[in-house]
């Protein structure tokens, strides 16, 4: 919406014709706003395009992917960016879904996010599956799930084309495939999928602390902003897992339409959003309430969610349509699809 002071807009003879100008432009500027349906952003949106083996580099202003960065191996699932938003990291986890037959990646591509091009690699021992890596601020270090090898390993990407392994912390289950980490930077959290366990990580000692049980098979997790609550979506039945990291329990079950996927807390900590592929929507979570509020349409296949750092404004990946829906976070619409290559998933925020 755009205001305009009423004294430049009103007509009299002598100003009819500025006054009409006046009027004209300023609507015509809010009709602009409207239709694009964007959400003004800076930064870029990094969307990893399973299908193609490349990470999108997308102008979120615009709506526009500016490039696509060639992985060198197959496959990426997730992707974190460095403090700076300079660089992109990319584990590549291989040619299947967790538990499942198929390749074992062993490395992990570090991309130029100005050029598009690999600039780095790491190579793994061995086949490790590396699959969610998330840079600690506290350390500036990056961390990554190594599933295989049942850890997180812990990577020194300072100089970005000679990225290190300086550590691995056991998880103490298998199939560790996502991982989120406390705002201070002291505690991990990893969803191991077919245990259907949390394991809680202490990484400053770099030991597990406890492992939580949950349901037969999690995906999945996130962590509120003050770090009270972790979540995790139950794979057997529709209902997400609420986490009290004070006690290293579970605290509650949220019911939900249909069994989550991929979720993110707003900046306030006021909602989570959680994809629910089978329904093709996004479910809106008060976590004052504890309760879905609002469930917003999206394209098939939604998987990953991602919030803006503006809180304006949430991202989804979804797979099967090849692109990433927008939704405005006011109005709880999906405002805008952005056009990637085949099969997105994992997305990261490069900038501010």
């Amino acid at each position: 919406m755009i205001w305009i002071d009423p004294t430049l807009a009103t007509e009299t003879r002598a100003s009819r014709g500025w006054g009409t100008r006046f009027w004209m432009l300023a609507v015509i500027l809010a009709a602009g706003t409207a239709a694009g349906g964007l959400q003004a952003q800076s930064g870029k949106l990094l969307v990893i395009e399973k299908g193609a083996q490349s990470l999108a580099i997308v102008d979120p202003a615009s709506g526009q992917k500016a490039s696509a960065a060639k992985e060198t191996g197959i496959t990426g699932h997730e992707v974190a960016a460095s403090a700076d938003g300079r660089y992109a990291y990319v584990p590549i986890y291989g040619n299947s879904g967790v538990g499942k037959p198929g390749t074992d990646g062993s490395q992990l591509d570090v991309i130029d996010v100005a050029s598009g091009q690999v600039v780095g690699t790491l190579d793994f021992p061995h086949g490790v599956r590396p699959h969610d890596p998330i840079v600690n601020t506290r350390d500036q270090l990056l961390y990554v799930t190594t599933e295989l090898d049942q850890t997180v390993t812990v990577i020194d990407a300072s100089n970005p084309r000679a990225p290190r392994i300086v550590a691995a912390i056991p998880t103490g289950e298998p199939e560790s495939h996502m991982l989120a980490i406390s705002h201070d930077g002291r505690r991990g959290y990893t969803a191991n999928v077919g245990s259907g366990t949390v394991s809680v990580i202490d990484l400053e000692h770099r030991k597990t602390v406890t492992v939580i049980p949950l349901s037969k098979s999690v995906q999945r997790i996130a962590i509120t902003p003050d770090d009270r609550y972790v979540f995790t979506s139950d794979q057997g039945k529709p209902r997400l897992a609420v986490i009290d990291t004070a006690t290293n329990r579970l605290s509650r079950w949220i019911p939900l339409p249909s069994p989550g996927y991929g979720g993110a807390v707003t900046p306030d900590g006021r909602l989570f959003l959680i994809a629910l592929p089978a329904i093709r929507k996004v479910a809106v979570i008060d976590l004052s309430r504890f309760r879905v509020t609002n469930l917003v349409d999206v394209p098939a296949s939604p998987q990953a969610v991602l919030i803006a750092p503006s809180g304006k404004a949430a991202y989804v990946s979804c797979d099967s349509s090849g692109q990433v829906a927008e939704i405005d976070l006011e109005s709880w619409k999906t405002s805008h699809l952005i056009a990637t290559g085949k099969s997105p998933d994992g997305m990261a925020w490069a900038g501010k």
